[in-house]
């Protein structure tokens, strides 16, 4: 989405209390971050921001600091904040995360909710026969996010709303590389095959090494960019 656009549809901060705070603000930006429609790169302005919004630049700046620290935006003197492209330092992180959440969330998850998985893998295969590689994205980031719903807990989803907002900024580099995205459908719903079969001990351990090679992937494609 151009920025432009962006901006016209970011919320506007209307009296309420909690919409005149950083948290608030970077919750918007970081979630505009994890659905694709900021890139890596993009540069955020204070004036423009501030203006869309309704929010003060020490609001903004305050939403700055949030993103910051949790590795979303990199902040370049004399240039301005932009939001950051992960490197191979990042996806291990990303990666050392999300195995310890993902597959406690398939095995012991008390809300495991399979019919809705199952609906995200009909939406990801649609995609995947129409050569949508964003659409592709969309699915896979849903898809994870109900998996930690599981979990019944808030602030792991909190957390994984993070991950998935840096995870979302390394998917933007696989972009010259769909099959990346094509093959995790497949992967993804024999996931929820093993899940409708109650083999939960057997899906967290396909879990695993699902993150393992997603992983190896990442790291190997950034290799080679970095090598030309």
């Amino acid at each position: 989405m151009p920025v432009n656009a962006l901006l016209s549809s970011l919320p506007l901060a209307e009296g309420s209390t909690h919409a005149h705070t950083g948290a608030w603000v970077a919750a918007v930006l970081r979630s505009r971050i994890a659905e694709g429609q900021l890139l890596p790169g993009t540069k955020l302005s204070e004036q423009a921001l501030s203006a869309a919004m309704g929010v003060s630049r020490n609001t903004l700046r305050e939403a700055f600091a949030v993103l910051d620290h949790e590795l979303v935006i990199t902040r370049i003197p004399n240039r301005g904040v932009f939001v950051s492209s992960p490197g191979p330092e990042g996806v291990r992180e990303i990666y050392a995360v999300r195995r310890m959440i993902e597959p406690a969330a398939v095995l012991w998850g008390p809300d495991l909710d399979v019919a809705a998985l199952e609906s995200i893998i009909v939406d990801a295969r649609a995609a995947l026969k129409a050569g949508d590689i964003a659409k592709m994205a969309d699915a896979n980031q849903c898809f994870h996010e109900e998996l930690v719903r599981a979990t019944g807990s808030v602030h792991l989803q909190e957390l994984m709303t993070k991950v998935l907002a840096r995870m979302r900024l390394v998917f933007h580099a696989m972009g010259d590389a769909p099959d990346f995205h094509s093959h995790y459908v497949e992967l993804n719903a024999t996931l929820v095959d093993l899940l409708q079969s109650g083999k939960r001990e057997q899906a967290s351990e396909e879990m695993r090494g699902y993150l393992d090679r997603a992983e190896a992937e990442l790291l190997a494609h950034i290799a080679a960019d970095e090598e030309h």
